[in-house]
C-alpha cells in the first residue's frame, strides 16, 4: 500500500491531514454541463412520417380492412386516411437519422402489401420530419394537426 492511501480512504495511516485551507472545494456541475447540446448521432430520434400512396380505384371495404390490417400488424401507425384510389399514413418512426426513417417509411407499403392485402398503389409522396419541425410546425397553426382520432378513417 502506498503511504497515505489509507488516510485518504478514511483508515488510519501515516499520513499527515491538509489543514481545512487547503483543501480543494467540491463543486457541482449540472447535468447539462456534461454533454453536448446536440444529441449524438448513435440515439434513436423520433420522426413523424407522413407516406401518401395512390393507384387504380379499390373497394373502399377492402382498402379500410387493409389499412387496418396493417395498423393491426404494426401498431405504431398513427392515422390512415383512405379514398377508393388513395391514402395517406402518418406515423411515429424510432430511427438514428432522417435517412433510415425515410428508408422505412418507403419499404413499408410494398412490405406489408402481401400480409396485410394492400392494393397495389405506389408511393407518390413522403414527408419525414423531426419531432421539434413537427411540434413548432402545430405550434404555429401549420402543418397536420395532431392525428385525432387515432386509427383508420376515410378522406
Amino acid at each position: 500500500m502506498r503511504p497515505g492511501a489509507a488516510a485518504s480512504r478514511g483508515g488510519s495511516g501515516n499520513a499527515v491531514a491538509k489543514p481545512a485551507s487547503e483543501e480543494r472545494a467540491l463543486t457541482s456541475v449540472a447535468a447539462g454541463d456534461r454533454f453536448e447540446k446536440k444529441q449524438p448521432e448513435d440515439l434513436p430520434r423520433l420522426w413523424h412520417v407522413t407516406l401518401s400512396v395512390s393507384g387504380e380505384e379499390a373497394p373502399l371495404k377492402e382498402v379500410r380492412r387493409a389499412l387496418e390490417q396493417l395498423a393491426h400488424d404494426h401498431p405504431f401507425l398513427l392515422t390512415s386516411r383512405y379514398a377508393n384510389d388513395h391514402a395517406e399514413i402518418r406515423y411515429w418512426e424510432e430511427a438514428r437519422d432522417l435517412h433510415d426513417a425515410a428508408a422505412v417509411a418507403l419499404r413499408l407499403w410494398g412490405e406489408h402489401r402481401q400480409t396485410a392485402g394492400l392494393p397495389p398503389w405506389e408511393i407518390v409522396g413522403l414527408e419525414v420530419i423531426d419531432r421539434q419541425t413537427y411540434h413548432q410546425r402545430i405550434a404555429e397553426g401549420y402543418g397536420p394537426a395532431p392525428a385525432s382520432p387515432v386509427g383508420v378513417h376515410p378522406y
